[in-house]
């Protein structure tokens, strides 16, 4: 793969991520609510899911999808599902940044629930399956071995998710230290408003037909 296609597909790839969506919006809110440091399990969660999308693609679960309505409905309404839950649980919030986590093993818990929420919004929105089966091709030379390719496009895609992310995270952590408990709180109502948005354009999405 020459360098200037992989610079294109580094540049298209900053754009789509950079656009507000789930896991930017859940990296914004944890940054917020639990800090940068903590803030990073999500990332990692969401990293993770990328390597699940990109390789699932490879072996032809993208395609399974675009052809089969019944899988495609599962995928959208379990994904719909979830982040309705968590656009929920983030209007019920009572603005309490981090209250919660009184102990190592709390925070150990709260940890791991962090990096599994971004895996399992990003891991079971079939939007990011098509989106990939019909993106990556554009990129991969048919003439030079496959696997390659994907893996490298793979990790492109993640550093740039985890540095935009990052990015996000950073920002509701400082945006945080100057806002009251009613600000926080509406910071987190927001996301939380945004969520269930994002899960309602899931459930109404509809794959393209021929």
């Amino acid at each position: 793969m020459d360098i200037v296609t992989l610079l294109a597909f580094a540049a298209v790839s900053f754009v789509g991520i950079a656009t507000p969506g789930p896991t930017v919006l859940l990296a914004l809110t944890n940054g917020s609510r639990h800090g940068l440091r903590r803030a990073v399990a999500g990332m990692v969660g969401a990293v993770l899911s990328d390597f699940v999308l990109i390789g699932a693609v490879a072996v032809g679960l993208g395609a399974l999808l675009a052809a089969s309505e019944f899988w495609f409905s599962m995928l959208k309404w379990a994904g719909a599902a979830y982040l309705a839950f968590l656009g929920i649980m983030l209007l019920r919030s009572k603005g309490t940044i981090d209250a919660a986590l009184k102990s190592d093993e709390a925070a150990a818990r709260s940890t791991f629930s962090l990096g599994l929420k971004s895996f399992m919004v990003a891991a079971t929105n079939p939007k990011g399956y098509l989106f990939f089966s019909a993106f990556l091709p554009q990129f991969i030379e048919p003439a030079q071995p496959q696997t390659a390719q994907y893996l490298l496009l793979a990790l492109v895609f993640a550093v740039l998710d985890f540095i935009i992310m990052f990015g996000y995270a950073f920002f509701g952590s400082q945006a945080v230290r100057f806002l009251k408990t009613s600000g926080a709180l509406w910071l987190e109502r927001a996301c939380g408003g945004a969520l269930l948005a994002l899960a309602g354009s899931l459930a109404f999405y509809r794959r393209a037909t021929a």
